[in-house]
């Protein structure tokens, strides 16, 4: 476990009302750090979550992250609601089925893949490059991308996703080299298949014991352990990983 003090640091974490958000969210907490939730329909459980965060100073804000202005604007609110911001989690995402086999009309599978792109890519970058504006203005701070292994190894019935996460990973390695000189650093996670809400459909079954076979340790990753790679990510001790990208998928897929 990180024992990093984050004590008089802030971080807003987008997609925060339940799963790698939840989870990375109730880590910075304990470790110390005023954190700013964020969700787009889940206000109920985002409010359990604050209600559950240790510490104090902590606030919720909605934003739907398809929507570039709305993306930066929540920056704005995170910094009035917090004072500063030291740390950005990149986590919101969607994963919704669109493939390209004709059984989408294309007008509907176009708008899923648009979706799909602003929601997991445009809106990320939006809130990035206002979180850089703050952060420069402080000497400093940290962004942390959830990408995903389907980045490398592509997804198939989902290729908006794959291409979000493949882009998400480039703008990370991008702006760290370009923001590295104002101490601030960029990093991604890449997970494979996480224990959460969205992917439990995926896990059932037959089909669920193929996915875990696909690592040795005949597993997928818990929200935890994600969660504990952001939370070294953010944390100083990392600041040379920056522009790096960290696998946690347990050698299901190597590269």
């Amino acid at each position: 476990m990180i024992t990093v003090d984050f004590s008089n640091r802030t971080a807003l974490v987008t997609g925060s009302s339940r799963g790698v958000g939840r989870a990375t969210a109730t880590l910075l907490a304990r470790a110390g750090a005023r954190v700013c939730l964020h969700y787009h329909h889940g206000a109920e459980a985002a409010r359990e979550v604050l209600g559950e965060l240790p510490g104090s100073g902590h606030a919720v804000l909605q934003a739907d992250l398809s929507d570039p202005t709305a993306a930066r604007r929540l920056v704005d609110e995170a910094v009035e609601q917090l004072g500063h911001l030291d740390i950005l989690v990149n986590n919101a995402g969607i994963f919704t089925p669109h493939p390209v086999d004709g059984s989408l009309p294309f007008e509907q599978w176009l708008e899923t893949f648009q979706r799909t792109l602003n929601t997991n890519l445009v809106g990320p970058a939006a809130s990035a490059f206002q979180a850089i504006q703050h952060m420069r203005q402080r000497g400093g701070g940290t962004i942390v991308n959830v990408g995903s292994r389907g980045a490398y190894r592509g997804e198939p019935g989902q290729v908006g996703y794959g291409a979000a996460k493949a882009g998400l990973h480039s703008l990370s390695q991008s702006l760290a080299r370009e923001v590295g000189g104002d101490n601030i650093t960029v990093h991604a996670v890449a997970p494979g298949f996480i224990e959460t809400a969205m992917a439990r459909p995926h896990l059932q079954g037959a089909a669920g014991e193929a996915v875990r076979a696909q690592s040795p340790l005949n597993r997928v990753a818990t929200v935890d352990e994600v969660a504990r790679a952001v939370l070294y990510l953010a944390s100083p001790e990392a600041a040379f990983t920056t522009g790096g990208v960290l696998d946690i998928n347990g050698a299901s897929y190597l590269h």
